[in-house]
């Protein structure tokens, strides 16, 4: 009879893959996955048939970990404008936290590993978000364009915010807040 599978073991397979795509790129080999994550390889493809399965995986981890930090005390009765600063902040302050998986993110969501099943669950999770985001551009600039094109956006300006502040902590208020204007200011009318 086969053991069980340990929600620990698959935990840190996933936290392994996103240190080791952080550092090396999508084509580390699942060898130093399974190292890090201290099991053997062939434990590794016990919880992931293959390496594609790891990387869809991880990227709807990696998602569900950052919806999370953004929706909790998300302002659901504030202005817009509130609540895409919140949800901005939230994304930035993530980021620097947890930089690696900033990382492994930006390279898995431009991989042509991750299937459109897993895009496509990746972005209804952001349902909430991107309807806000919808609802914020619907007068400005960007009103024609795609959600995925605003969101790509939103990424690009917050990744710059997010380097400003690992290179000068002490100035990360000023940073948050600049990125944020300028990211409001590209979607909403003024």
């Amino acid at each position: 009879m086969a053991r069980p599978k340990s929600e620990d073991k698959r935990n840190a397979i996933l936290a392994a893959a996103a240190e080791v795509v952080a550092e090396q790129g999508l084509g580390a080999p699942t060898a130093r996955i399974a190292k890090l994550a201290g099991v053997a390889e062939g434990t590794l493809f016990t919880y992931f048939d293959n390496k594609d399965e790891l990387l869809n995986q991880l990227y709807l981890d990696i998602k569900a970990e950052l919806r999370e930090v953004m929706m909790t005390t998300y302002p659901k009765q504030a202005s817009v404008r509130d609540r895409a600063q919140h949800v901005w902040n939230k994304f930035v302050d993530w980021g620097v936290a947890q930089p690696q998986k900033r990382r492994a993110m930006a390279q898995l969501s431009v991989s042509e590993r991750l299937s459109d099943c897993t895009r496509a669950t990746g972005m209804q999770s952001f349902a909430d978000i991107n309807t806000m985001i919808q609802a914020s551009v619907a007068s400005g600039a960007l009103r024609d364009q795609p959600p995925a094109f605003v969101s790509a956006i939103m990424a690009a300006m917050a990744e710059t915010t997010m380097d400003f502040i690992a290179r000068e902590p002490g100035d990360a208020d000023r940073y948050r807040k600049a990125g944020f204007e300028a990211f409001w200011h590209a979607i909403a009318q003024n």
